[in-house]
């Protein structure tokens, strides 16, 4: 019997196993055809021309199999029996990310009026400010939701037409449509000195004045792609929420904090929650979200990454910048468990994401002691290559033991701080949506790191079981991991399982210096 009537013997069962991969995978009809256009465009079917196939009204060519069948690393003779494997299924999207959360129990304890009197106490005990307190509320919601937010992409959309990439003279354009203006101003990066005397330069980069006026420092107009960012934050803040004053402050570094903590009293104060602080916060969230959206709209974006393979460093075809780009993907991915981190020294996380909810490696809110140094963004930021440096890496959550691949690569921001930004993905999902066991690979990694002294190649059989995943998932950099050594790495040093523990102390204190004073000199000075 030939292939070809031995496909449409089978259509039913070869329909359904193709439905089954492709949602087991997290890909839509359109992801899955670009995937295909990607191996072999003269072979690779339509979007209709698949949907046919899957419901069994067409029967695919065996070219065309072959195709499909490279997508997802399977033999031809895999789509041709009639077990269906419906029992491997892994809907990832139906699974909520972040932080696992814990049973209000009793109930009567955690209600709206009991934790209004509540939060301030624990909040001014634990030294927590009220700002600290509504990033990590936006955190929640953010990982919580995967990163998938339908009416700020809208709004973008609406605004950029969808149109990817979006030129300077775009983004002018919109500024000047909305009836904005913008305002240029110079000034050097400010060093900011904390308790401990660390400095570190912090550059204001923008803001937005009411009723329509954006002030950008002169230094943007050396980088096309920040600025671009810039505006395209101003341009949020204007189309969501009009022309009120309640905006952010773009900034490069780590951070200026809204009033000075000068005495014990303001130290206090700080430590109690003020709505206006976490309004101000979300809508922070919100505009930085609305100009990813604007600068790399959804559809065109995710065509992008295809194309690149998840490249990081293939950002400036699309005209943004590294952490734009990086932060991007989170969202915009097939694949729902990814993690990224903009990481400083002495170990502060400017931006943190996680939507698979792994530990932190450090803090951004309280100093971690003993951060364990081998996280990937420690080893680059001790390294000056500028290239990208990939990982494969064996991490303890909780109970259990997670492989994730992480792409990084150190660089320089605007007020010249070096950091590191730090992409990657939980590949235990993607394992068990194949069919294997991702505890049992992972212990067969760890158990040779660990007997090698925490690092150590990974086997061959394994290394070929990732480099399958990779190519499922077409993120090019797992692969490139599978070259160098698996690591160990821990929630913290404390808990390492080496023989000799590795433990890295550190401090993180905030800076203290007025961003609203800054902006009233900005001001006072263009005027």
């Amino acid at each position: 019997m030939s292939k070809q009537t031995s496909l449409s013997r089978k259509g039913h069962f070869l329909g359904t196993k193709i439905r089954n991969l492709r949602k087991r995978n997290n890909l839509t009809m359109e992801d899955l055809s670009v995937r295909c256009i990607q191996v072999d465009a003269d072979s690779a079917p339509s979007v209709s021309y698949l949907s046919m196939i899957e419901n069994g009204k067409r029967i695919p060519s065996e070219k065309m199999l072959e195709v499909i069948a490279e997508v997802f690393q399977k033999e031809l003779s895999w789509f041709l029996d009639e077990s269906s494997e419906t029992g491997v299924i892994v809907d990832g999207k139906n699974k909520k990310g972040g932080i696992d959360g814990v049973a209000l129990e009793p109930e009567f304890l955690f209600s709206k009026q009991q934790l209004q009197s509540a939060l301030p106490e624990m909040l001014s005990q634990t030294g927590t400010s009220g700002r600290q307190f509504a990033h990590l509320l936006i955190r929640a919601h953010q990982e919580y939701n995967q990163n998938n937010f339908p009416s700020l992409e809208k709004a973008a959309e609406e605004v950029g037409k969808k149109q990817m990439p979006l030129g300077l003279d775009d983004i002018r354009g919109i500024v000047k449509k909305m009836g904005m203006k913008i305002k240029w101003f110079s000034r050097d990066p400010d060093q900011v000195t904390d308790e401990s005397n660390n400095q570190t330069n912090t550059l204001v980069r923008s803001f937005y004045e009411p009723p329509g006026i954006i002030y950008a420092n002169e230094e943007l107009k050396k980088y096309p792609d920040r600025l671009k960012f810039d505006l395209a934050t101003h341009i949020g803040h204007y189309a969501l929420y009009g022309k009120d004053g309640l905006s952010s402050t773009n900034s490069a570094g780590q951070g200026l904090v809204e009033h000075t903590l000068r005495d014990a009293n303001e130290i206090h104060e700080s430590m109690t929650i003020d709505s206006s602080e976490i309004l101000q916060a979300w809508r922070n969230f919100e505009c930085s979200f609305f100009a990813g959206s604007l600068l790399c709209p959804k559809a065109a974006f995710k065509q992008h990454l295809n194309r690149t393979a998840y490249a990081i460093d293939a950002n400036k075809a699309v005209g943004v910048s590294m952490s734009a780009y990086m932060r991007r993907m989170t969202s915009v991915s097939a694949y729902p468990h990814w993690h990224y981190f903009d990481a400083y020294l002495p170990g502060q996380l400017k931006a943190v994401y996680r939507g698979n909810g792994i530990p932190l490696p450090i803090g951004n809110m309280r100093p971690i002691q003993d951060p364990c140094p081998h996280w990937s963004l420690f080893r680059v930021l001790q390294a000056d290559s500028g290239k990208p440096k990939a990982q494969i890496s064996v991490l303890r959550k909780g109970d259990q033991d997670i492989i994730y691949s992480c792409d990084s690569i150190r660089t320089n921001d605007l007020a010249g701080n070096p950091h590191v930004l730090c992409v990657g993905i939980d590949l235990n999902p993607a394992l068990a949506s194949q069919g294997s066991d991702p505890q049992e690979i992972a212990a067969e990694i760890k158990k040779n790191c660990i007997s090698h002294g925490g690092q150590a190649e990974i086997p061959a059989n394994i290394k070929k079981e990732l480099t399958r995943v990779s190519r499922i998932l077409n993120i090019s950099w797992v692969e490139r991991g599978l070259n160098d050594h698996a690591i160990v790495i821990c929630p913290r040093g404390g808990l390492c399982p080496r023989e000799e523990k590795c433990t890295h102390a550190g401090r993180v204190t905030e800076p203290s210096l007025s961003m609203q004073e800054i902006r009233r000199q900005i001001i006072l000075s263009s005027q």
